[in-house]
């Protein structure tokens, strides 16, 4: 039997008793919101990987003459170690979005999740220029 149609036309659905839990992400919705998750960061990782080379590309080209023994085979394999590592932290960001849109508190999460972006950005900027100016740059012969 359909409930009655409320005041507004619309039906009338059953909400969790109080002190209930809210009803679970269906299948389709959990597929939701990964699929914006991915849309919203997996774009932003393009600018996050640009900006991390530019920071190397700076590096090298302010020290030029130091560098250049440290453009081998062998070291390039090192830093592509390195920008696997940058972008296993930067997909830390689902570890925090995903359950943000699955709580109640999703459509505010969504319109400030940039700042995550930003946040975890600045981070790995300050890491990557730590990372190069006292575990690269002394050693490079």
């Amino acid at each position: 039997m359909k409930p009655p149609p409320n005041p507004a036309g619309a039906l009338v659905t059953a909400t969790p008793p109080p002190g209930g839990s809210p009803p679970r992400p269906t299948a389709t919705a959990a597929g939701e919101v990964f699929s914006d998750a991915v849309r919203y960061w997996e774009v932003r990782r393009i600018w996050y990987n640009l900006i991390l080379l530019g920071i190397v590309v700076a590096w090298v080209v302010a020290t030029w003459p130091h560098f250049r023994p440290a453009f081998s085979v062998a070291a390039l394999l090192k830093v592509l170690v390195l920008a696997a590592l940058a972008n296993l932290c930067y997909s830390a960001a689902y570890l925090v979005d995903i359950p943000m849109q699955q709580s109640g508190a999703r459509a505010s999460w969504r319109r400030r999740r940039w700042a995550l972006w930003v946040a975890g950005t600045v981070f790995a900027i300050v890491f990557a220029n730590y990372w190069i100016a006292d575990e690269i740059y002394p050693f490079v012969n």
